[in-house]
């Protein structure tokens, strides 16, 4: 039986990056993943000359890591930013579409929020920071530094977007880590954010409201396929079971592909499969990393692409898109005008929307038929958009566990897998429950975690 460097478990972006980075500092892997596609929940599709996506849509420029894997794989000339008018985005309020402020000018006139919200921000300096050890919720610390009318207009439809979460229980330490060293470091998210700038500079990183957004020509998909195939051993259809650790300090991975039981082994294991997933296959060697992992809850999503004429559309689709406050009652989270960010998304003449339903805030959506939720997002878009009569097509797709939540308590279980980590030396753990869900994040985790293992094999 041959023995690798490492064995990948999971193909989806935090697995391909990892397993990559390690390929390119000469370890040999393999990557096992149940699924028949590489790219985890990352996949595009085609239909009448239309080009959508079923998972994520595009990322942020957030790092040089970036560009410099882009590089790597070839396909650099496949990047396409966002058009210029997706810098605007749009926040539903008292049900119609209200551009959010993009430049502290802009502030001063927004309707997005009342006089009394933006005094408010006057007073922020002066409140106390987060007390040493408070695991404080997003809604808690932005109602206690920003008001409520923030929270409800501007972080929680932000918090719906990213992570289709409930504010409420969403940490910010474990969510939002950079946002809390601002007001632990300087009392102040506006002296913060000041002092962060001059940082990020330096460093050359860029933050994550202010990073633009891109994807590719192909689609999202087109990173995870330059990934899977830049791969010596990819192994499609093989459903891990078990994870054992020998006397020798060697692993054992158990698990049946295509049909058949079958071991791999190798000097060291990265599991970069959900939490869920993760659990079982780490049950008896890291019991309590398993029920650190077995309690990380995943939010359910609904997406829904539709595509219509545009003359049968009487917005402008001027835009990124628009976010929906649970203030507001309504069925959406959000709405992206995808062919208003990237040119290639719809023929000529068409436009396409593609919508967001469920999470947190209503998790029963993802679980009703793909005919009632088309019929829900048509109405929706009908208010919003004006969006007349029946769209040429539409397609559903729902993902029952489709993001991890970073709830109170989330640093403790993380800290449970990292004991894991120390205790069982070859054990590693990479996937969106862990250093941010962006597909940014995932690349710089991914990479981080390659030289973290290659020091390991080499010791």
């Amino acid at each position: 039986m041959e023995t690798f460097d490492t064995i990948v478990i999971g193909a989806g972006i935090s697995g391909l990056t990892a397993a990559h980075r390690l390929t390119r500092l000469f370890r040999s892997v393999t990557v096992l993943d149940a699924g028949t596609a590489a790219g985890g929940v990352i996949g595009t599709r085609r239909r009448d000359g239309f080009l959508f996506e079923a998972g994520p849509n595009s990322t942020l420029d957030t790092t040089p890591l970036i560009n410099a894997l882009l590089d790597e794989l070839g396909i650099a000339n496949e990047r396409m930013d966002a058009s210029a008018v997706a810098a605007t985005r749009y926040v539903v309020r008292g049900g119609k579409l209200i551009a959010l402020p993009g430049s502290p000018g802009a502030f001063l006139s927004t309707r997005a929020f009342t006089l009394a919200a933006k005094l408010r921000l006057f007073g922020e300096p002066f409140i106390a920071r987060t007390p040493a050890g408070v695991d404080e919720s997003i809604a808690a610390f932005v109602r206690r530094r920003l008001g409520n009318e923030f929270l409800d207009y501007a972080i929680d439809p932000f918090v719906a977007g990213i992570y289709a979460g409930d504010p409420e229980r969403i940490s910010v330490a474990a969510a939002f880590p950079r946002l809390l060293a601002l007001e632990q470091a300087h009392g102040s998210l506006i002296r913060g954010q000041i002092a962060g700038a001059r940082a990020r500079r330096k460093n050359k990183e860029v933050a994550k409201n202010v990073a633009g957004s891109f994807s590719f020509r192909g689609g999202m998909q087109t990173l995870t396929d330059a990934l899977a195939k830049a791969m010596p051993s990819l192994e499609q259809g093989a459903v891990v079971h078990r994870v054992a650790r020998e006397a020798d300090g060697t692993f054992t991975v158990e698990g049946v592909r295509a049909g058949v039981p079958t071991t791999w082994r190798a000097r060291s294991v990265v599991v970069a499969a959900p939490a869920f997933a993760a659990a079982a296959m780490v049950e008896a060697l890291a019991p309590d990393a398993a029920k650190a992992l077995a309690a990380i809850e995943y939010s359910p999503i609904a997406i829904a692409a539709n595509a219509y004429r545009r003359s049968d559309v009487a917005h402008s689709l001027a835009g990124f898109g628009f976010l929906v406050p649970k203030r507001e009652h309504r069925f959406l989270l959000g709405c992206l005008f995808s062919s208003s960010m990237f040119e290639g998304r719809a023929p000529e003449g068409s436009v396409l929307l593609t919508t967001f339903a469920g999470g947190r805030r209503n998790p029963d959506v993802a679980a009703s038929s793909e005919a009632d939720i088309a019929a829900a997002v048509r109405e929706e878009l009908a208010e919003r958009l004006g969006a007349r009569g029946a769209p040429l097509w539409q397609e559903v797709v729902r993902w029952q566990r489709a993001i991890p939540q970073y709830d109170i308590g989330h640093l403790d279980r993380l800290r449970r897998i990292e004991a894991a980590e120390s205790a069982v030396p070859g054990l590693w753990f990479c996937a969106n429950y862990r250093s941010g869900v962006a597909v940014g994040d995932r690349i710089k985790a991914g990479q981080a975690m390659a030289e973290q293992v290659d020091a390991f094999v080499g010791a």
